[in-house]
């Protein structure tokens, strides 16, 4: 007997159809699996067999081959025992045809014949949906997660026996309801930031063009407080980029419990000491990494010089162009990765050097050995370079009692994140309406640039001069063109001012890294900002 179900692989973030063929014959009793099956696939044979019969079916003690098709699709995972055992049902005769047809299947077995979650739910659905399926059988606890996909029936079953009843008669089965998260709450709030103001603007520009920042100053001058702050300044997140977002963590089996569709954009800080396939994806069977999964957020890079200097040149091409592709000899697979980075690091090992108070006790080799961990062309990839000095004396103090001062009604309260939050809504609307694709300032292409930007005489030639004198890249000059952009979009102006442009040029301290100078320069102008 030979019988047929339907089933979906994941391949990198999508789901590939896969034929799950079930052919019983004379011979010794045993179930071969063949198809490319990893090892978690091959295991499958014990557990559907221990779950058919312990679910009050009969198990075939004949010869039993299960092929997966494509056979040159790798398939990984238990998401297959569900079909498998189907499949057995149906080639022994103790499932009618008719009753499959359309139907496709998804779930890990216990040997009880309970149905377990499975990662990448979503994946799936969306495979079944393109496929034409007329149903799709998931764990109960993947059912909300599967019915965020439209225009798809979803039958979320406990068990096997349970699918088996509604088989036979196909009426009980329940409507799953879509698993909605609530946005998250709690978030750090900007005004907690003590000073810091040359910071927080830059914190603002990068929320509203997209823009990656590079935060450099002594120990305890804010430089993480104000990067756990960005994700609560950015926008909401659309319907279409949570769908996105969610099937990414289905994908990489981070979703929460109960799969609910992801609407707070996320916030991820991997360690120093994280690999490169941690940090951009990879392994065996690809998977999304941290810069994956900060899709639609930030990625925050603490210590930044602390990294390998490999890890990190990992990234220079994905973050330009929002992507990363991992290509195995067998297959490759794309994740999405438009993120904003977010890096901070000290100035040197000991953290105060350029410090107009502290002495830097670093030799000169250490210095360099520090920054060389970073290339020229990463640093060209972050749009704002901040230094941030350390807080004034008093500052922290003075803070602790701004409260009675604002009962007397001396004090005044820093700008707090729904305030901040507002203005870069109304900047990024702008660009949705006037960008290709609705894209943020940050992401433009060249091409995208120079259609919509538009600049005055003056600052034409303030550009000009900038590229000249601090003998910055093109990808350099374009990138200081995007934050001018935004400036001009956080002010609601039409044309590009060279105050615009000036205030932009503020936050490009490293063009010239290789110069100790610069980190004394800009540590001098932030003292004198301040």
């Amino acid at each position: 007997m030979l019988a047929r179900c339907s089933s979906a692989a994941l391949q990198g973030l999508e789901g590939r159809e896969v034929a799950v063929e079930v052919d019983i014959a004379p011979g010794l009793p045993g179930i071969q699996i063949v198809g490319l099956a990893e090892a978690t696939v091959r295991d499958a044979r014990e557990r559907v067999r221990a779950a058919l019969r312990n679910s009050g079916f009969r198990v075939p003690l004949t010869r039993v081959i299960v092929s997966l098709a494509p056979a040159d699709l790798r398939k990984e995972g238990p998401a297959f025992d569900l079909p498998i055992a189907l499949g057995l049902l149906l080639a022994s005769g103790q499932l009618p045809p008719e009753r499959m047809k359309g139907i496709w299947s998804a779930g890990e077995l216990g040997l009880d014949g309970s149905l377990r979650p499975v990662r990448g739910v979503m994946a799936l659905a969306l495979a079944a949906r393109r496929g034409g399926a007329r149903a799709l059988v998931v764990p109960q606890a993947n059912g909300g997660e599967a019915a965020l996909v439209t225009e798809l029936a979803v039958w979320p079953a406990n068990d096997l026996a349970q699918l088996m009843g509604w088989l036979a008669d196909l009426r009980g089965i329940p409507v799953p309801v879509p698993a909605l998260a609530q946005p998250g709450s709690g978030q750090p709030d900007l005004a907690e930031v003590i000073g810091q103001a040359h910071g927080r603007r830059a914190l603002e520009i990068a929320a509203a063009g997209g823009h990656h920042l590079l935060l450099v100053g002594p120990p305890g001058s804010g430089k993480t407080m104000l990067a756990r702050r960005l994700a609560g300044l950015l926008p909401p997140l659309p319907r279409q980029e949570a769908l996105e977002l969610t099937q990414l963590y289905s994908v990489a089996g981070l979703l929460p419990e109960g799969g609910a569709l992801m609407c707070s954009r996320p916030f991820r800080s991997p360690h120093h000491s994280c690999t490169a396939t941690a940090l951009v994806g990879g392994g065996a069977t690809p998977r999304p990494g941290e810069l994956s999964l900060a899709h639609h957020g930030v990625l925050f890079l603490d210590e930044l010089a602390e990294f390998r200097r490999e890890v990190l040149e990992q990234l220079r091409q994905p973050l330009e162009e929002g992507e990363v592709w991992i290509s195995r000899s067998r297959q490759q697979s794309r994740f999405p990765c438009r993120a904003t980075l977010v890096a901070a690091t000290n100035p040197c090992p000991c953290g105060w050097f350029g410090d107009p108070e502290r002495t830097c006790v670093c030799g000169e080799a250490q210095q360099r050995r520090y920054w060389s961990r970073l290339s020229g062309p990463l640093l060209d990839r972050l749009d704002l370079q901040v230094v941030m000095g350390r807080l004034e004396p008093g500052a922290l103090a003075r803070s602790y009692g701004l409260e009675a001062e604002r009962a007397a009604g001396r004090g005044k309260r820093p700008e707090n994140s729904a305030v901040v939050a507002a203005r870069v809504l109304k900047a990024r609307q702008r660009m949705v309406r006037r960008n290709p694709d609705g894209r943020a300032n940050g992401q433009l292409t060249g091409r995208c640039l120079r259609s919509v930007v538009q600049l005055s005489e003056g600052s034409l030639q303030l550009w000009q001069q900038a590229i000249t004198r601090r003998g910055l890249s093109a990808r350099a000059g374009e990138r200081l063109l995007r934050v001018a952009l935004t400036l001009a979009d956080l002010e609601d102006t039409q044309a590009v001012s060279a105050q615009h442009l000036g205030e932009a040029l503020s936050y490009r301290s490293f063009d010239q890294i290789g110069n100790d100078s610069s980190l004394k320069t800009a540590g001098r102008h932030e003292a004198e900002r301040r």
